[in-house]
């Protein structure tokens, strides 16, 4: 067996050549010069672990992406497709489908990816989602926002990591965002979805499916809002419910409901988004079908002494799966459970001259640190949720034991950044 993984992140965090040495066809790697870099990461100068390593300037040229792909498959007798961004889960579902290869395929990708179509599938279910729309002209969007009141959400229909999310409050913010979406004379739009804003705080539950159940799952909650990371210049907490808290097996049923809802392979990761609203209800914000982003795959090592990658991966390829034994006969797993607590505290990006980083931090319970700028360097507005200046995960017993960490820690980072 050979795995094709396409890979638009740093090398250093997902070791896959150590993952999946059980392979007897090895990994071939396709992975982006640029994310390599801005992981402050050195380039390789020769494939190293892997069978192939290919290393592209990035991963915007789709069309050599896909060319590479498809040679790659072709040359190297690859079995399995492996892809754990969501700009490439469409990709890696098509080329399974054109080489009749195990996993997910486009029809089960798109519920995850279409957000219409994610919320039509799950409102059929029962399962509470915010009022949306797709609104065509600048008349449908406002008739909505008659209908529903301000703030409005606007977001990309197939968007991910927060890239043109936008929360407009006022009738003259509408107006503004109105007259830059929609261009006079224009053909209706098709991609652009609004909703109703949920009040709350937002939860997420984090997971691995394999052999068609969840093995791998936990809910923890946002100290912050998602849309605001480019004008945060605070400390973002985030961090996992205690299994005592109500929240705790709420959210994790709901999960499950949503993940039957919108369908699946046997195996892959996943990453919801839940409100909380003040009336004590639950609505499902998204789905996705990949693992979560920024560094709450530290916090699921942290929490099941597993990384949900390697976990997702393994379980792809037919690979034996730590802590959880041999397949049963009907082709489930047991179930890890947590053996702590865990939260991340995040620095976001911004403009400017870097004139201050943080120290290490040494605590024993620091479970990863990084810093993404030098002192000198100049930054620009960031551009993702996830183009962090500094980035650690912290463990405890508890949550609250971790939540007082993680908020320490915050007031550090808040203190020794200095941006000009």
């Amino acid at each position: 067996m050979t795995a094709l993984v396409l890979h638009r992140f740093p090398l250093e965090p997902f070791p896959y050549d150590r993952w999946l040495a059980e392979l007897d066809g090895g990994v071939v790697m396709i992975a982006a010069r640029d994310k390599i870099l801005g992981g402050r990461e050195q380039v390789p100068d020769g494939p190293g672990g892997y069978r192939h390593l290919e290393i592209i300037d990035t991963f915007d040229d789709e069309d050599l992406v896909d060319r590479l792909a498809v040679d790659l498959v072709q040359e190297y007798g690859v079995t399995h497709v492996i892809a754990h961004h969501e700009a490439d889960l469409i990709r890696a579902a098509a080329l399974r489908e054109k080489f009749g290869l195990p996993g997910q395929l486009p029809d089960e990708v798109l519920p995850f990816r279409d957000k219409v179509l994610m919320k039509g599938k799950l409102a059929a279910a029962g399962i509470a989602v915010a009022p949306h729309t797709l609104p065509g002209t600048a008349r449908e969007a406002r008739v909505f926002a008659s209908a529903h009141g301000l703030p409005l959400v606007c977001k990309a229909r197939d968007g991910f990591g927060s890239v043109g999310l936008r929360v407009v409050r006022t009738a003259e913010e509408l107006e503004g965002y109105l007259a830059e979406s929609f261009a006079p004379g224009a053909a209706p739009r098709e991609d652009l979805l609004l909703e109703a804003y949920v009040p709350g705080r937002m939860c997420h539950v984090d997971g691995v499916v394999a052999g068609g159940r969840t093995v791998m799952a936990w809910p923890s909650q946002y100290q912050y809002e998602l849309s605001s990371f480019q004008a945060d210049s605070g400390a973002r907490v985030d961090l996992t419910l205690d299994p005592s808290d109500p929240l705790t097996p709420r959210l994790l049923e709901l999960a499950e409901e949503a993940l039957a809802a919108l369908g699946g392979p046997a195996d892959f990761a996943f990453h919801a988004e839940v409100f909380h609203t003040p009336d004590d209800r639950l609505v499902v914000c998204e789905v996705a079908a990949r693992p979560a982003g920024a560094r709450i795959r530290e916090v699921l090592t942290a929490v099941f002494a597993v990384h949900p990658v390697e976990l997702a991966s393994r379980a792809h390829t037919g690979l034996r799966l730590a802590g959880l034994g041999e397949r049963r006969p009907d082709g489930a797993f047991g179930r890890l459970e947590p053996v702590r607590m865990a939260g991340q505290v995040l620095m976001m990006k911004r403009p400017g001259t870097v004139r201050g980083i943080p120290a290490t931090p040494e605590e024993p319970w620091v479970e990863f640190y990084g810093v993404f700028a030098e002192p000198g360097e100049v930054l620009a507005e960031a551009a993702l949720s996830s183009d962090f200046l500094a980035a650690a995960v912290l463990s405890a017993a508890t949550r609250e034991e971790c939540e007082k960490r993680l908020r320490a820690l915050g007031a550090r980072f808040e203190s020794e950044i200095v941006i000009d």
